[in-house]
Order: structure tokens, then C-alpha cells, then sequence
């Protein structure tokens, strides 16, 4: 159980909250430091000529990151998340050592098996122990600047190490950045992190979210607003590898020096880092569907625009859409996995999307390399940026709809009417004490188990004391099970009254 002194929320654990930032900020420096420079190192060192042979180390690291995501989500419980984000910087560290001294590519494709697995650990714990300090209230926001950190640590090392790559050749000074980036990782993680154990059972103990019977089937595809996230997030990490593979390619044919390119591929994730400073906040106030519609509309439409800007000045505008795109969503697909999965099981549905999400990239690379190489650079781009337009309209048309609750004046004229069914989620005690006419009393812990007999075509309308707490988080239960004529009482029976 918790000691007394464990305290959710932002303000209560802002140390340990920054230190993790900063961390994580570390964690996308890893790979920053190659997005740049190793697709000019594949063609310009190694004379690569095939696309899906230049783009084998992508595919490396989103596998190798996907398989880490998923067991970090299976061991944070058992381990603890510090043990395995110590882990996860002690096989940071031979990487950097492994791109320098590389004489064959293979050796490349090595090296990213390994860094997958370290961003697979390091950032899963990262992202975890966030979610486990700040509690309900504050996770968009936290999620915001976790990635913000990490994604403006991308577009930062990206940047330098490709104005280091034009002054001094792709190596080896560009990777000798990454030695400095993995020991201080290490060292912070070892000296000053502390595990979350603690508040991960302080939140349990109050939770009133129900555990899934399957967190890998219901998070991968069955749960309708789990799944959409999960399709969402792995089509957003397949058009990342396609850019990370092809766009430096691409701005090179289009005759732009190395500076130049670092500069372009640096505004993408910049962007999406800067960004989620905002989005994240904005998870917490606004209609999260509405932010995943909008994120992979501009997204996609974005990529199918890349053939046809030939100025450095289109591409700064588009790569900076694209990064506008991603930051409306990504801080915002965490905030929906954790309001959608019990404390305890959070490492493990996090863990899941995250591995359906990586693999995005070796699919991606896969995927954008075949068509590179048999339809050419703007085909592939164009497929991908396709895709992504229609993951949006996924979202659009099977994510329940998160419509905040129904007024009071709106309700009374509904009372009485078939297919109509209002539901007082509160205690029995509570409920005795005053209630809605014709509102049936049902706990929300028995919410689930009453609901299997009635027909997803009634309307519901969930009833608590003040309204936005338990009711809310009932029609959600509920949306998420097929209910998708379901609200939540506005002012709750205090209103009412």
C-alpha cells in the first residue's frame, strides 16, 4: 500500500516531474543525432543505391523499438520503471561507438537495433512515470511536455548534427555527440530518478476505471476508442519513417547542400516539439477526437504537398505543418490511452499502442521503400501521404464521440420517453438521499455488468452528484462499449435540485 506522504499532481512532484523532462529530453537526443545525417551517409559513404536497402536501419529501429515498447509495458510492474530506464541508456551507450567505427552497413543496421531498444525502454519509462505523478487532472499537459522535450531534442541534434556533417563530413564528430548525450543520460537516471511504485498504487486505490479483460487484443483493435488510437498512432510513426528515410533523399535530388537539408529535416520535429507545449494543455480542455481529426488531416495533406514544393521555402512551410499535425496528436493519443485504462494496467496499454506505433516505422520504411524503388520518390509520398487522410477519417467515423453533457433543460423533455434511459451512477446512501425522477440507481463499479442486456440504440444519460466525475467518466465506459447515445448530466443532481 502507499505510504501517507504520496501525493498525485503536478505542483506536488515538480522535481522528480522536471527531472524526468529533462531526461527524456536526452532520449530524443539519442536519435536526433542520426536523422539527418545517416540517409547522406547510406548513399554518400556506402553507396547505397536501392531505397529498401538504405532505409534497412529504420526498419531495425522501429521493430527493435516496438518489441522494447511492449516489454517495457509487460515489466515496468514487475521490475520497476527506474530499473528499466537504466536499462535502456545502458545500451544507449555502445551505439554511438557502433555509427563511427561502422565499415559495413550491417553494422549501421546493428547499431539501430540497439538504439531501438534503448528508446523503447528509456522513453516508454519516461512517459509512464509522468503519467504516474501528475494524476488525471494535468496528463495532457504532461504528456505535452514530455514530448516536447523529446521531439525538440530530435529537431535540435538533427539541426547540428547536419551542420556538423557539412563542415566536417557525416563522421565521426557528428556521432561523437551522442557519446556525451548517453553517459549524462545514464548518469541523471542513476544519481537522481526515483520509481513511481508508490503513486501508481495511490491512483489504483481510488480508480474507478474498469480493467480490461485483454489489454492487448481491446488496446489493439476491439476497445472502439483504444483501437482508433492505435491504428492512428501507427500510421503517424509510418509516414515519420517514410520522412526520415525519403525527405533527405528527396532535398537532396532537388540539389540542396547538406546545411540546408539539416535545416528543412530540423523544422518537423521542432515544430512537433515546440507545439506540445500547447497541445498537450489543450488535450485537457477540448475534444480530444476533434484534436486526432484535425492532427492527421494536416498531416496527410501536408505529405501529399512534398512533390510538389520545389523552393527551400515550401518545403520549411510544409515540414512545418507536418510537425503542427503530429503535435495536436501525439501528447494527445497518451491522454486517451491513460483516461481509458486502469492505473494498473496503464503500463501495459501504454506499452501496446506504443508497439503497434514503432512498428509504424518499420512498416513505413518498408513500405515507402518498395514503392520508391519500383514507382519512384513522389509515388511513395503521395501513398503515404494518402494513408494518412484516410487513418483521419478512422478516427472521424469509429472513435465514440466525447460530446462533454447534456443540460438540464435539455433532459426534462426526454424523461418518460421510450429508449430513453437515465442512470444515477452514485452509491446507493447517495442515491436515497435525492435523486432524478425515473433515474435507476447503478453503481458505476456494476455499470458494465447491467449494461450487457440493453440495446445500443437508447439514449443514456449518466447522473452523479455534482456532475463531470463519475457520470463522465460512466458515459465514457459506455461510449466505448458501442453506447454512442450516451451523456453525462451537466450540474448533476445538485443542478437538478
Amino acid at each position: 500500500m502507499k505510504p501517507k506522504s504520496t501525493t498525485l499532481g503536478l505542483s506536488a512532484n515538480w522535481k522528480q516531474f522536471t527531472l524526468l523532462v529533462i531526461v527524456n529530453a536526452f532520449v530524443g537526443g539519442m536519435v536526433g543525432i542520426e536523422r539527418t545525417v545517416l540517409p547522406m551517409l547510406a548513399e554518400l559513404e556506402f553507396g547505397i543505391a536501392s531505397h529498401v536497402a538504405a532505409m534497412s536501419f529504420i526498419m531495425a529501429f522501429g521493430v527493435s523499438k516496438a518489441v522494447a515498447n511492449y516489454a517495457t509495458g509487460r515489466l515496468a510492474a514487475r521490475f520497476g520503471r527506474k530499473a528499466l530506464l537504466v536499462t535502456g541508456w545502458s545500451l544507449a551507450l555502445p551505439v554511438p561507438f557502433m555509427l563511427i567505427y561502422a565499415n559495413d552497413w550491417s553494422w549501421i543496421v546493428a547499431a539501430n537495433i540497439l538504439l531501438g531498444i534503448h528508446q523503447g525502454f528509456a522513453w516508454s519509462s519516461t512517459v509512464v512515470m509522468k503519467m504516474d505523478l501528475v494524476g488525471e487532472k494535468d496528463r495532457g499537459l504532461a504528456m505535452g511536455l514530455n514530448e516536447f522535450a523529446g521531439y525538440i531534442a530530435v529537431g535540435l541534434m538533427a539541426f547540428l548534427t547536419g551542420y556538423l556533417a557539412a563542415h566536417y563530413g557525416p563522421r565521426p564528430v557528428p556521432f561523437q555527440v551522442g557519446i556525451a548525450i548517453a553517459v549524462t543520460g545514464l548518469l541523471l537516471t542513476l544519481l537522481w530518478v526515483k520509481d513511481t511504485a508508490h503513486h501508481v498504487a495511490a491512483e489504483g486505490a481510488t480508480s474507478t476505471i474498469p480493467k480490461l479483460k485483454n489489454v492487448f487484443v481491446e488496446t489493439s483493435l476491439q476497445h472502439r476508442t483504444l483501437g482508433s488510437i492505435t491504428q492512428a498512432g501507427l500510421v503517424n510513426n509510418l509516414n515519420d519513417g517514410m520522412l526520415w528515410g525519403l525527405l533527405p533523399v528527396l532535398l537532396l535530388n532537388e540539389g540542396l547542400d547538406q546545411g540546408r537539408i539539416g535545416l528543412i529535416a530540423a523544422v518537423y520535429p521542432a515544430v512537433w516539439g515546440i507545439g506540445q507545449l500547447f497541445t498537450g494543455k489543450l488535450a485537457d480542455h477540448i475534444n480530444r477526437r476533434s484534436l486526432l481529426i484535425i492532427g492527421m488531416m494536416l498531416q496527410g495533406l501536408a505529405i501529399l504537398g512534398l512533390p510538389f514544393a520545389h523552393a527551400q521555402g515550401a518545403y520549411v512551410v510544409l515540414s512545418a505543418a507536418l510537425g503542427i499535425g503530429t503535435a495536436l496528436v501525439y501528447p494527445t493519443f497518451l491522454a486517451v490511452i491513460a483516461a481509458h485504462t486502469h492505473p494498473q494496467q496503464r503500463s501495459e496499454a501504454v506499452g501496446v499502442f506504443r508497439l503497434w506505433r514503432d512498428l509504424g516505422y518499420a512498416i513505413g520504411a518498408l513500405l515507402t521503400g518498395l514503392i520508391a524503388d519500383h514507382f519512384g520518390i513522389t509515388a511513395s509520398i503521395l501513398a503515404i501521404g494518402s494513408v494518412t487522410v484516410l487513418s483521419g477519417m478512422v478516427v472521424w467515423l469509429r472513435m465514440p464521440s466525447e460530446r462533454k453533457c447534456l443540460e438540464l433543460e435539455d433532459l426534462m423533455p426526454l424523461l418518460g420517453k421510450p429508449n430513453v434511459r437515465v442512470v444515477d451512477v452514485r452509491s446507493p446512501e447517495e442515491y436515497a438521499g435525492g435523486h432524478l425522477p425515473q433515474a435507476v440507481n447503478i453503481p458505476l463499479a456494476e455499470l458494465l455488468t447491467r449494461a450487457r442486456n440493453w440495446s445500443p440504440k437508447e439514449r443514456i444519460i449518466t447522473v452523479c452528484a455534482k456532475g463531470g466525475g463519475r457520470s463522465a467518466q460512466a458515459a465514457q465506459v459506455l461510449r466505448d462499449v458501442g453506447f454512442s447515445r450516451t451523456w453525462w448530466l451537466c450540474g448533476g443532481t445538485l443542478g437538478w435540485r
